[in-house]
């Protein structure tokens, strides 16, 4: 899996999880939302995401990495 992917699978689960816990635990965590939106939308303007820095750091591996250790 690249790290694209699983940005994109951490925020849907972060998203999911946070609405559930808003309707079944507290409407606090409305926030939790709130937080994995608008760090969704600073990264595709600005192309920092923490969540991406961490998962290098486990040994994920970018789209571009992986396509091309396929050619070789």
């Amino acid at each position: 899996m690249s790290i694209e992917r699983a940005i994109m699978a951490f925020a849907g689960f972060m998203v999911l999880l946070s609405t559930i816990l808003t309707v079944w635990i507290n409407d606090n965590f409305i926030w939790l939302t709130i937080f994995v939106g608008a760090n969704l939308l600073q990264s595709a303007y600005t192309g920092f995401c923490p969540a991406a820095i961490i998962m290098r750091k486990l040994g994920l591996k970018s789209e571009a990495q992986l396509a091309t250790a396929n050619q070789k």
